[in-house]
């Protein structure tokens, strides 16, 4: 599971966030982080599309953070793309 998430502080960075590769030093803080921020998009990742959906994922923030104009079904597409696979 993930979610994307725009920060609540004075930097406004989307960011995404992978809630089962978190541990015990990172989660809670990871969380906070999350939640305090505003939501952009959630999911899962089937584990055999992992590593292609992570890219997916990274080139949606980047373009976020680039300020392009992009939203969630155009995310949802892209991972939809790598399911049918």
């Amino acid at each position: 599971m993930f979610e994307i998430y725009r920060e609540a502080d004075y930097g406004r960075r989307y960011r995404v966030v992978y809630f089962t590769e978190l541990n015990e030093h990172n989660k809670e803080q990871e969380i906070s982080r999350a939640m305090a921020g505003e939501h952009f998009y959630d999911g899962f990742i089937a584990e055999r599309h992992k590593e292609q959906a992570k890219r997916v994922i990274a080139e949606a923030v980047r373009r976020l953070n680039a300020g392009e104009r992009f939203d969630a079904a155009q995310l949802e597409a892209g991972l939809a793309e790598i399911e049918r696979e």
